[in-house]
């Protein structure tokens, strides 16, 4: 069963291996450890142009969110769920990295802008809704979410998305 330390370190470590693999790719990385609202990671060129990242670490396949109204809003009738107006990117041009940590070291990372992963999350939300007459099976009332590694699939190792949104 995951702890609030385990939790922890699942986070850190996540943070840690995004930073180097950005080191490695010529970017100076820093590392904010969950101090800063938003991302984690600031990472800057040579021409001090510079990308602010989100990490999200698991040791499993999935990755979960606690409230999908981080990405839009949710409206009830009765004990159904109306998705409604999506929210703005919080940070301008902030790119998600997640990453699958593999005991043995062979780590799988996935990269997509935030407000690509905002439409992923929404779709599978609605998705799911229309599946279930519009309501979450378990609980009506749960803003609970979370996205595969099988959703993002596409998105393994495109370290471009961080070249292309430095600004």
């Amino acid at each position: 069963m995951a702890t609030g330390r385990s939790n922890k370190l699942v986070a850190q470590t996540g943070e840690y291996l995004v930073a180097a693999e950005l080191s490695r790719r010529g970017l100076i990385a820093t590392t904010f450890t969950g101090n800063v609202p938003h991302y984690d990671i600031i990472a800057s060129n040579e021409n001090g142009k510079h990308v602010s990242v989100q990490v999200k670490a698991s040791r499993g396949s999935s990755w979960q969110f606690g409230n999908i109204t981080q990405f839009c809003n949710i409206e009830f009738e009765g004990k159904h769920q109306i998705v409604r107006e999506l929210k703005r990117c919080p940070v301008q041009r902030l790119v998600v990295v997640f990453v699958m940590i593999d005991p043995d070291g062979d780590d799988q990372y996935y990269i997509l802008t935030w407000c690509k992963l905002r439409n992923l999350i929404v779709k599978g939300h609605n998705n799911y809704l229309a599946k279930h007459g519009g309501m979450r099976a378990q609980r009506w009332d749960s803003l609970h979410t979370a996205i595969s590694e099988k959703t993002l699939k596409p998105y393994k190792d495109k370290w471009t998305i961080i070249e292309k949104n430095l600004m």
